[in-house]
């Protein structure tokens, strides 16, 4: 797949997350399962317009947060807290398609980063759009912070 990569300005958004490690290998069931937590517990506390689900990779530990974006500050439980995406210079390329595929898209915005002279920060998350039960209509936008 062709990714088009774009350099954007990241403004705060506050998210409702769950932070753990994880194994590269677990993501597939990792992602999905706290996507759903935090979305029952942002629901449960009757939180307005819980927005789009979110994976944010800290380091290369695997250390995550995962939730969805919000819209104000809330408080948390002991597992779901409020924290926020990073801000600042990002690389960013939007990924069409299965979830497994996705390690291309984050591919993608490295090798960019890297033939650009951009170096990274760190931190990368990823975006989810809306379901689909059509792999090819699943959008993920992927993000990496830039220094």
């Amino acid at each position: 797949m062709q990714y088009d990569v774009q350099l954007v300005q990241v403004a705060p958004q506050l998210t409702a997350v769950v932070r753990c490690q994880a194994k590269q290998a677990d993501l597939p069931k990792v992602v999905p399962q706290l996507c759903g937590e935090v979305w029952s517990f942002c629901k449960t506390l009757q939180m307005p317009r819980p927005g789009r689900h979110l994976a944010l990779y800290l380091d290369c530990v695997m250390n995550i947060e995962v939730g969805v974006e919000v819209y104000q500050v809330f408080n948390g439980s002991d597992r779901v807290v409020c924290s926020s995406l990073p801000t600042g210079t990002a690389a960013t390329a939007a990924h069409w398609g299965p979830y497994k595929k996705l390690g291309d898209a984050h591919d993608a915005v490295r090798d960019w980063a890297a033939k650009n002279g951009h170096a990274l920060a760190g931190p990368s998350w990823e975006i989810y759009g809306h379901w689909s039960d059509d792999p090819a209509k699943l959008r993920t936008d992927v993000f990496w912070l830039l220094k």
